[in-house]
């Protein structure tokens, strides 16, 4: 829903050095103060954030803090929907086909630095070696799909609907749209959302989840190595605040979430309020049947 809106008429080294301190919540710290602050992305740059405020990433196999990510300001949240809306104009216009050809390249980008993307998913989010390729590469998957997604773009026609009347449809791009992403898939999720809604011709504000910020951070660099004009994709890093601007700011016409029961109903509820189109999974579970002549204990340990 995020993607389009039916008409009926007529290698920038992003590594930083792990801090051997170990974790101590020190939310409201002065950027100042502290190293290894990952930057914001607006208008196709690497951008330091200005906020005050900075919150630790942790290993959570460890404890330890191995970067910072600021919590946006509103300045910095406005330049973000400024950027995307400049971007608009010219990347609704692009041909289909040509933003097809930059997720060609942005799914062998994902491939060549697969190992990269792993290892900030396993430092930030725990996973096995194993489960984060997976976590890829099922993003991926959806990014091969937006290679090929013009035909699922294709309006309908219907010759004499009525005595002399014809109808025909278009699916347009809706405008900025944004992506409110989880903690358990830090690639994955994003790969959900924003390379279905550019390649659909909107543009695009990500924020990952504050705890696993760094897979994002590489696929967004990919994104403008593969040829993603400047603008298109932007993202920004923060919590609730930022939450509330994304889904109160009148320039945004849909946002995705991924996560949370309480969570995804506040976002959902706010959105909407606003006047957004919202689709908001929440509190999926892999569910599984247990047969009457399976072990129950076994099937439960």
């Amino acid at each position: 829903i995020e993607a389009v809106s039916v008409v009926k008429t007529q290698r920038r080294d992003l590594s930083v050095q792990i801090n051997e301190e170990r974790f101590s919540p020190k939310i409201g710290d002065a950027i100042e103060s502290k190293p290894n602050v990952l930057n914001l992305m607006i208008g196709g740059k690497m951008l330091p954030s200005k906020s005050k405020e900075i919150l630790p990433v942790i290993n959570p196999a460890t404890g330890q803090i191995l970067r910072y990510v600021p919590e946006s300001t509103e300045d910095e949240l406005e330049a973000a929907v400024h950027s995307a809306r400049e971007a608009f104009s010219m990347w609704r216009d692009t041909s289909v086909s040509k933003r097809s050809r930059v997720m060609f390249e942005y799914q062998r980008l994902i491939r060549e630095r697969e190992d990269e993307l792993v290892q900030a998913i396993v430092e930030e989010n725990g996973k096995t070696i194993a489960d984060a390729k997976g976590d890829v590469f099922r993003g991926l998957e959806v990014v091969e799909q937006c290679c090929a997604l013009g035909n699922h773009m294709m309006g309908e026609t219907l010759a004499n609907a009525a005595i002399g009347i014809d109808t025909y449809s278009y699916k347009e791009p809706l405008g900025i749209c944004a992506g409110i992403a989880p903690f358990n898939f830090p690639a994955m999720i994003p790969l959900w959302m924003f390379p279905v809604g550019i390649t659909c011709g909107n543009t695009y504000i990500l924020k990952p989840s504050e705890k696993v910020p760094s897979a994002t951070m590489i696929l967004a660099e990919m994104a403008l190595q593969a040829g993603l004009p400047p603008g298109v994709l932007n993202v920004v890093h923060g919590t609730k605040p930022v939450v509330d601007f994304l889904c109160r700011a009148p320039e945004i016409k849909a946002i995705s979430f991924v996560g949370g029961n309480k969570a995804g109903e506040y976002i959902f509820a706010e959105a909407t309020r606003h006047g957004k189109r919202c689709q908001a999974n929440l509190g999926a579970k892999n569910h599984g049947v247990i047969l009457p002549d399976a072990d129950k204990e076994k099937t439960l340990d």
